[in-house]
């Protein structure tokens, strides 16, 4: 008798696997096999039982490793050998839940191009639908209340499908299968215009054709999306400025929403590489070089980038159908750092002043999400990030090493995002803002319970900042004592290095870290901020460091950095820098330098720092570039939109050594930058020049270290390396001089990053 080659085996697919359409491919290969079985989706993933001929199954297994849906990444495919059942046919079954939960939740999906052709398709039942979505496309993360990912876990539940959207619902051939915010006209959300009294002018399709229309007219609507509300308004001039004065955002550029590709071709450079981030299914801004006038400055003042994205929502397609324009302004609605608004009432009580028109929806958002803002850095041939957000939360950050205590990592005060890790996966949140804001504090809190809860985190550890009047440190301690958790604090510049390492999946080795940025408390009780450490992920030695410097006033010296200017001139010179003859002096008034000076001689607040942002802020001020910052980072952005030209000579300066640490000398570049302002040298000349020195600085310690310890691996980290100029100076400079460079790719080099640090670190040291 023939012996029959049939088997049965079972596959547990973990990864980015619901919500993206993958069982009806798995259905789909079954019948082209001819086999028999079921998949559905569970807690941890895709459970698959395959039933039939050896040769066909092992074909559907290849089938899913090569060409699994587009918008799906497998993390592991497991194989089993079970027993034959002789089922007939090929069937989707009701999800499970089990215990341990390993599934990866799909961030939000851009509107893909099938559904814009049935949305502009007269002839079809969702022509110009507003919440048109696929299992390729459509909101995932900003709905999902629960997993697994079933209509009754998201915020979809109360919208009942009528029977043709069931139809598809359950049609295993639909693209739109198990598409758990599937709807249409008949059974979906509804949209409306109000005023900002709180009257309703237009409903559904009528109410975008109006909004159009009003944008049309200069107005300013707050637009109810994916994942918040934006305020919107064409780019005209006058407008712009009357909504800056609206908002109180005098000179933060706007982002940008082009209608198509060729149209932000006309307004900026876009090369392949950033043509293909821009049009990719995450959608981000993307900031773009100006290639014209053909947009107003005021929209990102004194600034050559400009942040574009392109439609990503239905909403968003449909008001460039409707409108005559070409770009909008689509900036987040929010007031003031703050997170992002994404409840219609909020929307309301904040805004109210702001937009002249809501157009909001009854589909609520779970939990709200910003746009990403990233990056192609050509050096690297990879994008940086900004802002990691919507499009990319919540995919995790794979790491090479195990967490074997599952800990959860506050993040820094500024652009905050917490992590949470488990395994060889870290989870990075969304961009949370700064959380000296006790509103960001709580969707801080609200979402740190949300990840924990759908990733099923039960914590052993957290890890901080080790800053003691951080709100989000004092939070964590509190936390650890509540929850007898084991609790681990970490040195801000340290975990920026980690984060860098983390993501790059560097062993626990000595590296080289350069972390620059404006504020981290070290260890000594100082600011820090320019710092070279020699370190792995358990331990850092603070090899150098930019010379201390009192700034008069504290935080205010962040805010104003004329102050920051004046502690460098007095520090360098003493009063003899009145005499100069230099425009500084002219624009601040002198009684204002001279209490400054008091406040420094007797060392009230004047905290010492040795911080590269400050330095920057100091040069920025000293060339009458940006006396006052108005968003954070904004005098040393200013400072780099003066380069005109990549040529030019560093300023000298000095290392010196004490106490068994390199100390570099501020002195000479002061110096050698008053010289070039009493010369009337251009500023667009000193930018350059002290962008090189800072370049220099880092090649000639970094040969140091590796003279003296043999390190020949650099790690590039902390908000000053968002300057572009200054990281290709610097990344070229050291893969000339021999050395391995590491950025960032995956998570911020800002402190949007430092969560992924502080888990690492974590996890090395217990």
């Amino acid at each position: 008798m023939k012996k029959s080659n049939k088997e049965r085996v079972c596959l547990k697919i973990s990864g980015t696997v619901q919500g993206v359409g993958f069982r009806p491919t798995v259905y789909r290969y079954a019948k082209e096999e001819k086999l028999s079985g079921f998949v559905c989706n569970t807690s941890e993933g895709i459970y698959i039982e395959i039933e039939g001929k050896k040769e066909k199954i092992e074909k559907f297994i290849e089938k899913i490793k090569k060409f699994p849906p587009s918008r799906a990444k497998i993390k592991e495919i497991e194989v089993f050998s079970i027993e034959i059942k002789n089922e007939k046919e090929f069937r989707i079954i009701e999800s499970k839940e089990e215990k341990n939960r390993k599934v990866e939740i799909s961030p939000d999906i851009a509107t893909c191009s099938e559904c814009v052709k049935e949305m502009f398709n007269p002839q079809d039942r969702r022509y110009l639908f507003p919440f048109i979505n696929c299992t390729s496309c459509g909101p995932r993360f900003t709905i999902i209340k629960d997993i697994p990912y079933d209509r009754e876990k998201t915020t979809m539940s109360k919208f009942k499908m009528c029977e043709k959207c069931k139809e598809e619902y359950e049609n295993p051939e639909s693209r739109r299968f198990h598409t758990q915010p599937n709807c249409c006209f008949s059974c979906g959300p509804s949209i409306k215009l109000l005023n900002s009294k709180g009257i309703e002018i237009e409903e559904n399709i009528e109410a975008i054709k109006k909004v159009s229309e009003l944008l049309e007219m200069g107005k300013i609507v707050a637009i109810k999306g994916i994942g918040g509300f934006h305020l919107s308004t064409i780019t005209e001039k006058k407008v712009i400025i009357e909504l800056r004065n609206r908002k109180k955002r005098p000179t933060k550029p706007f982002a940008l929403m082009g209608r198509d590709i060729n149209t932000i071709k006309k307004c900026c450079f876009v090369s392949k590489e950033e043509e293909k981030l821009l049009l990719s299914l995450q959608s981000p801004i993307v900031l773009l070089e100006r290639k014209n006038n053909f947009l107003p400055d005021e929209i990102a003042p004194s600034n050559k980038y400009l942040g574009f994205m392109l439609p990503y929502s239905p909403i968003h397609h449909l008001l460039f159908h409707f409108g005559k324009f070409d770009v909008l302004i689509m900036t987040s609605a929010n007031i003031s750092e703050k997170h992002i608004i994404y409840d219609n009432e909020k929307a309301f009580s904040d805004l109210k002043d702001v937009a002249d028109f809501f157009l909001i929806h009854n589909r609520d958002i779970y939990k709200g999400c910003d746009d990403s803002v990233l990056k192609y850095f050509s050096e690297i041939k990879k994008e940086i990030f900004i802002r990691r957000a919507r499009g990319y939360v919540p995919s995790p950050i794979q790491v090479n090493f195990e967490i074997k205590k599952e800990v959860i990592a506050s993040g820094g005060e500024l652009k905050n995002t917490f992590a949470l890790g488990k395994g060889r996966n870290v989870i990075l949140s969304q961009h949370i803002g700064d959380i000296k804001d006790y509103e960001n504090f709580l969707f801080f809190d609200d979402n740190l319970k949300h990840f924990k809860k759908i990733f099923e985190v039960n914590p052993e550890v957290i890890a901080f900042d080790m800053h003691p009047e951080y709100l989000i440190s004092k939070y964590a301690r509190e936390i650890a004592n509540l929850h007898n958790l084991i609790s681990v604090e970490v040195q801000h510049h340290h975990a920026h290095i980690a984060s860098c390492m983390a993501e790059n999946l560097l062993s626990d080795r000595e590296v080289i870290g350069v972390s620059f940025d404006g504020t981290g408390y070290g260890e000594d009780g100082r600011i820090w901020g320019a710092e070279f450490l020699i370190c792995n992920y358990r331990k850092y030695e603070r090899f150098a460091h930019l010379q201390y410097i009192p700034l008069p006033g504290g935080e205010k010296a962040i805010e104003q950095p004329w102050r920051t200017a004046v502690s460098y001139l007095y520090h360098t010179f003493g009063p003899e820098f009145f005499n100069f003859d230099i425009d500084f002096l002219k624009e601040i008034e002198k009684h204002r330098i001279e209490r400054l000076i008091e406040m420094m001689k007797t060392n009230i607040n004047c905290p010492l720092a040795s911080s590269m942002g400050r330095l920057f802020d100091a040069i920025s001020s000293l060339c009458c570039i940006c006396h006052k910052s108005n968003y954070e980072g904004e005098a040393a952005v200013m400072l780099e939109m003066k380069i005109r030209q990549d040529k030019g000579s560093p300023y000298p300066f000095e290392v010196k050594n004490e106490n068994g640490v390199k100390i570099i000398k501020f002195d000479g570049i002061i110096k050698g930058v008053v010289e070039d302002l009493k010369k009337k040298k251009g500023v667009e000349n000193i930018s350059i020049r002290f962008h090189l020195t800072v370049a220099e600085i880092i090649r000639k310690i970094c040969r140091d270290i590796r003279e003296k310890k043999g390190i020949r691996e650099v790690v590039l980290s902390g908000g000053v390396f968002q300057n572009f100029f200054l990281l290709k100076k610097v990344y070229n400079s050291l893969k000339k001089d021999g050395f391995e460079v590491y950025t960032h790719n995956r998570v911020p080099p800002n402190d949007g990053g430092i969560s992924l640090g502080q888990i690492a670190i974590a996890s090395h040291l217990l």
